[in-house]
């Protein structure tokens, strides 16, 4: 069976990853002419870090990650209003994994380059759009260095574009831009010490647009050195219209001090960490609304191309694996690629909706904002129930993390054994 996949980000490069150990040999294309080590911090959940190992790079994550042992949040003053444990710490039989995107990037891609072979990925590919027949489906890109066209035809083809995905705009030509909450956000890396034991994901402040959040994602290269901070200011500047409201723009070292200088946290020095910060970006908050449907015949959607969500909750980058997965063992289990895509579209999709719908109401950081509501920390039992449920919703619980069947597909996998449809 011929794939192809548009867009070689995180999903993407992990959908290849998970085809071929299904016994496939997927193609990508990517937009950008080289993939390079670039981005911030990222956290990946134990249910994605459970598929990431089931696809044989448990080692590749222990070199570049770290395990986060607990949550702990706190008020705009830095006192604790409730904290739980993560990972390993919570019962999970995977750790939870705190990296930089970048370096989680180039791990997936070197793994894809080693498994599937260098012509497996084309880079510099601008994805234009696709014709389908009962047959196949042919893709159009053009060549960005020489502006040549390109065709390529295939049994079925995966949007992996991202949040403005081009795929989903010809599937959805009437759905128009992202839909922004107002909020933008300031993220950073940075040289500084530990904050709190080193192992902590620390999430500050209230409502979305008066938060902030830190966690390490590098230790320090000698005993007593300066960790890698990856952290994000949330900031409201009113609702502009227009390129502004999603330009990425660059944030100056006097800007950082200034959006800092109104926090009062005294486990973390703000000043020292706007002035050692290698770049800070601001970036709109965006989601999309969910989508009644991803799949249609040989062409589907996958990652923040069908579900993009505000950044609640840490999930969006491990939905978009679990997503690959899937797709992968649906497509090894059924002989039409029509009838796998849509298995996979009802596996995955009420899921990720109801997380996208859950994150517009801050996720399980509604904690917070009832602890800002309150005054102070919850009364007992109310922030795990918060918790517990988005977990629930998410389908993360230790106890389905840790017993649900693997997802791992075999090119001779036969039968439906021990697999749930929904």
């Amino acid at each position: 069976m011929r794939i192809s996949i548009v867009g070689g980000g995180i999903a993407g490069l992990t959908c290849a990853l998970s085809l071929h150990a299904a016994g496939f040999r997927p193609r990508v294309s990517e937009a950008a002419r080289a993939i390079e080590a670039v981005g911030v911090g990222i956290n990946l959940l134990p249910h994605a870090v459970r598929e990431l190992t089931e696809l044989g790079l448990a080692d590749e994550l222990a070199a570049i990650a770290l395990p986060p042992h607990r949550l702990s949040y706190h008020d705009r003053a830095g006192t604790p209003v409730w904290e739980e444990p993560l990972g390993i710490s919570a019962g999970y039989r995977w750790p939870q994994y705190s990296v930089h995107r970048g370096r989680l990037h180039l791990v997936l891609l070197a793994a894809v380059r080693e498994r599937l072979g260098p012509d497996s990925l084309h880079t510099g590919r601008l994805f234009q759009r696709f014709e389908q027949t009962e047959a196949g489906v042919r893709a159009h890109f053009v060549d960005r260095a020489t502006g040549t066209p390109i065709t390529e035809d295939a049994d079925v083809l995966i949007g992996s574009d991202g949040i403005d995905s081009a795929v989903r705009a010809q599937l959805y030509p009437d759905e128009g831009p992202s839909h922004w909450n107002g909020v933008h956000m300031w993220r950073g890396v940075a040289r500084h010490p530990h904050v709190l034991d080193g192992r902590t994901i620390v999430v500050a402040g209230g409502t979305p647009g008066a938060k902030f959040v830190a966690y390490p994602i590098a230790d320090p290269a000698a005993e007593g050195g300066d960790a890698l901070l990856n952290w994000v200011l949330e900031v409201r500047h009113g609702r502009p219209t227009g390129p502004s409201a999603r330009s990425n723009r660059l944030i100056t070292p006097t800007e950082a001090r200034s959006g800092l200088a109104d926090w009062n946290l005294p486990w973390i020095d703000l000043n020292r960490l706007a002035k050692h910060s290698s770049a800070v970006f601001e970036y709109p908050m965006l989601d999309r609304d969910p989508l009644p449907r991803w799949s249609f015949g040989r062409v589907t959607l996958l990652g923040d191309a069908a579900h993009p969500m505000f950044p609640m909750g840490m999930n969006g980058g491990s939905q978009s694996i679990v997503d690959a997965r899937v797709l992968a063992w649906c497509l090894s289990r059924e002989h039409d690629p029509a009838t796998a895509l849509l298995r996979y579209d009802s596996i995955r999709r009420p899921t990720v909706n109801a997380i996208v719908i859950a994150n517009r109401d801050s996720g399980p950081e509604e904690v917070i904002t009832r602890a800002e509501e309150h005054g102070g920390a919850l009364p007992s039992g109310l922030a795990e129930s918060i918790t517990d449920r988005y977990k629930h919703l998410s389908r993360a619980t230790v106890a389905q993390v840790n017993t649900h069947p693997s997802w791992t597909a075999s090119a001779d996998a036969n039968g439906l054994a021990g697999r749930p449809t929904a």
